[in-house]
């Protein structure tokens, strides 16, 4: 079953409504792999619509809903969706920018997601003249057609340009039971286990969607959080005796905040396999949630474009510390020099990598973007790290992160995890701005906790005890919250552009 607050609804039950859904998907004209469009958060409807176009053969193109109308109406246009599926509050940030073409389903918004958002009760309902996806879809008869299989298609975030949607090509059978057995072997979430999901990130990201997705697949109980909060957290572990979660280390730093007496409240002993990816996690935090809740932390390394080849367990991390694993089935990584010869052991370099159980992609619409993309087949997204002599990789930063001071490489990444062990530091960003002297400059913006008093003085002198001074920022700002979307990763873009308008470097 799935369940979210006081709401359940049984797998038999889900079913007959993606059937139902697939023929009205199919009479608005929905076949041949024209995309679906949706905007909801983690509700039954979501999958409901992402089965329902699967079983058509068309990609679901999930849109993050912190986006405006120009943005959606940009993905709409790009991707040529003719039906967008849409929660009811969500429905007024964006409904100016919709064509007049599509044909709008329109969810309720149900009380839990209402209430963790602050919601209010008149905009939660379907606004009169639209169509109720409920009632839409309850006016259908089951479909009886073999369902088809399509993968999902993601619109990257846009870091340069607008956003591409990754349109992945058709699955063959084989390639299908690959993606199945290589997810299991990644998320630990297998078919025919008595295995309960906690669901507790936006479904529009590619690796949520993809865990949640297979979890469903596969019939497992799927407990939605409407919204993410350490306690809550908690308390669903208990409450529902969860096995399995998918989680970002912001999730881990906030659990690890909790005063003690509130972290021993709670019966985690039914946790089995924490899978964590979408950013690097800092050792400290690492391995305090290993100590915390047992060797049952797992992690990846994987994008839109190349899925998941690197992953590694709890044993690994400890005996590894810093890594982000090796390939496992069908992965593929190496490292490469800006000429493009192959980086030696422990030489930082361009990350490229796939993992090929999964169909390859193309950028919907982009013709040769795919290409530049690549090396060899492989795929960068601008990652750099080095591989040590058994295979682990680790990751040094992001490309287009890292700051060139004096003609010295800096990678924010190493002084972000030092820093965040910082006692009276929530959360941090560090990044380079402009320097008359040595062309970038160390700035970095730091979340303190509620009750800490900090100084720049002392940041940078904990710095200096543990990093080369040329890696000590000479800008310290302090900031209430840092900007981040909801599956915890900081917009640093945001906090970067103003120093650099005007400038020659990209933001």
């Amino acid at each position: 079953m799935i369940i979210s607050g006081d709401r359940q609804i049984s797998y038999p039950a889900i079913r007959e409504r993606v059937a139902r859904a697939t023929t009205g998907l199919k009479a608005l004209g929905v076949s041949g792999g024209k995309p679906v469009a949706m905007m909801l958060r983690n509700d039954f409807a979501l999958f409901e619509a992402s089965a329902a176009a699967a079983a058509l053969g068309s990609p679901i193109v999930p849109i993050n809903w912190h986006l405006k109308a120009e943005e959606v109406s940009y993905i709409i246009a790009d991707c040529g969706a003719d039906v967008l599926v849409c929660h009811a509050d969500l429905l007024p940030q964006i409904r100016q920018g919709l064509p007049k073409r599509l044909r709008l389903l329109v969810v309720e918004t149900p009380p839990e997601i209402a209430a963790a958002y602050g919601v209010s009760p008149p905009d939660t309902r379907v606004p009169e003249g639209a169509t109720d996806w409920d009632h839409w879809r309850d006016g259908h008869v089951p479909s009886q057609e073999p369902p088809q299989r399509a993968s999902a298609m993601f619109y990257t975030s846009g870091t340069t340009g607008r956003p591409k949607g990754v349109r992945r090509q058709p699955m063959r059978p084989e390639q299908a039971a690959a993606v199945e057995r290589v997810g299991g072997l990644t998320y630990g979430v297998k078919p025919n286990e008595d295995q309960i999901i906690l669901m507790n990130g936006p479904m529009y990201h590619s690796a949520p969607s993809s865990y949640g997705m297979l979890a469903f697949r596969h019939g497992c109980t799927i407990v939605l959080e409407p919204r993410f909060d350490p306690e809550d957290m908690l308390q669903l572990i208990q409450r529902h005796k969860i096995t399995h979660m998918h989680m970002v280390p912001t999730m881990f730093v906030r659990l690890l905040r909790l005063p003690d007496e509130v972290k021993a409240r709670y019966d985690l002993s039914s946790l089995r396999f924490i899978i964590h990816g979408a950013a690097s996690c800092p050792i400290p935090v690492k391995q305090a949630m290993i100590k915390w809740w047992g060797p049952v932390i797992n992690e990846y390394l994987g994008s839109t474009e190349t899925g998941i080849p690197i992953w590694h367990s709890s044993e690994e991390a400890l005996a590894k510390p810093g890594t982000v694993g090796r390939v496992v089935e069908g992965g593929i990584v190496k490292i490469f020099r800006p000429d493009g010869t192959p980086c030696d052991v422990g030489e930082p370099g361009e990350i490229f990598m796939r993992q090929t159980a999964i169909s390859d992609f193309d950028y919907h619409g982009k013709t040769g973007a795919r290409a530049e993309a690549g090396r060899e087949d492989l795929i960068s997204v601008g990652d750099v790290g080095y591989l040590d002599a058994e295979g682990y990789l680790f990751l040094c930063d992001r490309k287009s992160d890292m700051v060139i001071s004096g003609g010295v490489n800096i990678y924010p990444a190493e002084i972000e995890n030092t820093l965040i062990g910082m006692d009276g530091v929530r959360d941090c960003a560090v990044f380079g701005i402009p320097d008359d002297e040595f062309g970038e400059k160390l700035c970095a913006y730091i979340e303190p906790d509620n009750e800490a008093v900090l100084t720049p003085a002392a940041v940078q002198d904990y710095l200096k005890r543990r990093l080369a001074n040329f890696k000590v920022p000479r800008e310290i700002e302090f900031i209430d919250a840092l900007p981040r979307e909801e599956s915890g990763k900081i917009f640093k873009r945001k906090l970067r552009a103003p120093y650099w308008e005007a400038r020659d470097k990209a933001s």
